[in-house]
């Protein structure tokens, strides 16, 4: 069949003298001339195609030549469009179909801000010349009520961890962080129903819950929970969440007023717990690394220095909710007064 075509096309140029219907050199053509090469392989259905002109066949480079075929638009396929390489090693790191990525962040020495949790401008430098011998003296049934319910609260505690303080801090951690998020998402649909604005109070509290749950951040690294303690957390939570949220909505100034005594509890805690540090009883391991960022500590600061800063920020939380609870026992809404929007 090659040789047949072959002499078709040699026959039709001598006829022809070498041209074609339009006049052209057949047997000049570069497309042609590679063409008549083509017949030395293998037949293929790809290399003519007849016209109707009587026998006219018009060539066609064959698909299965050595030329390489012509370049493609990139296809994306679902789940490679998602990911983008990390430099310096093999994962990837997902990208948004929706143009969300996330921004290179750099510390003030130029390396690469590690945390995901929290960013450069979240962190801060902790005022310790806070006053931590403050002290509410109940001084009505609300008052006494609030402050009888936190030392019942402590009762178990004391008995469950003794002074094992690195455990009792977390217990206390995941405890003190629910107050904040329900007070500021109470507050939050409060303004949504009554179109007013908060004062800044729904930033204040929610502040409040994002330090406390920063503290827990920084007491797993110390202390690895065990799964009884877990457990605990479960139903602690659980129990907690619902009670305060329902006294919240009973009567905000006794709930803030439960907050600060808890407060105070914290600094008393903390306190305990930097004695034993003191003392020898517990090791003054060095920081985690979440936390010298957090709170801006020195390279080389130790479990003491962390301490410390939380201890702070406890007496901060403790100001603030007994200054929301005073705002309330004076007939006023929190939106009223200005609110301690970055109070650390």
């Amino acid at each position: 069949m090659n040789r047949l075509l072959s002499r078709s096309f040699l026959r039709r140029c001598m006829i022809n003298n070498g041209r074609n219907l339009n006049g052209e050199n057949m047997l000049q053509s570069p497309e042609i001339s590679s063409a008549v090469l083509l017949n030395l392989r293998p037949f293929h259905q790809g290399v003519i195609a007849r016209d109707d002109d009587f026998g006219n066949f018009q060539w066609r480079r064959m698909m299965s030549s050595a030329a390489e075929p012509a370049a493609k638009a990139p296809s994306v396929k679902q789940g490679e469009a998602g990911s983008e390489k990390k430099e310096g090693g093999d994962e990837t790191l997902p990208a948004s179909y929706w143009g969300i990525s996330k921004n290179k962040i750099t510390r003030e020495d130029g390396s690469e801000w590690p945390w995901n949790c929290f960013m450069p401008w979240d962190t801060y430098e902790s005022n310790l010349s806070i006053d931590l011998s403050k002290h509410h003296v109940p001084k009505n049934f609300t008052d006494k009520f609030a402050y009888r319910t936190v030392k019942l609260m402590r009762v178990p505690t004391d008995i469950f961890f003794r002074r094992r303080y690195g455990c009792r801090a977390m217990m206390l951690e995941t405890v003190a962080a629910v107050p904040g998020m329900v007070g500021g998402m109470l507050l939050h649909l409060r303004s949504l129903r009554k179109f007013q604005q908060s004062g800044g109070w729904i930033k204040a509290l929610l502040e409040e819950a994002e330090n406390e749950r920063m503290h827990l951040m920084t007491m797993v690294e110390l202390v690895k929970p065990k799964w009884y303690e877990r457990l605990l957390v479960l139903a602690v939570q659980g129990v907690f969440f619902n009670a305060f949220f329902v006294a919240y909505i009973a009567s905000p100034k006794l709930a803030h007023r439960i907050v600060g005594y808890l407060e105070e509890e914290a600094v008393h805690s903390y306190t305990e717990y930097l004695k034993d540090i003191d003392s020898g009883a517990i090791e003054n391991v060095p920081a985690p690394a979440i936390a010298i960022d957090y709170w801006r500590l020195p390279k080389n600061a130790t479990l003491k220095d962390v301490i410390t800063v939380i201890r702070a920020d406890e007496a901060h939380h403790r100001d603030v909710n007994h200054f929301a609870s005073d705002i309330h026992f004076q007939g006023k809404e929190l939106r009223e007064a200005p609110a301690p929007v970055g109070y650390h």
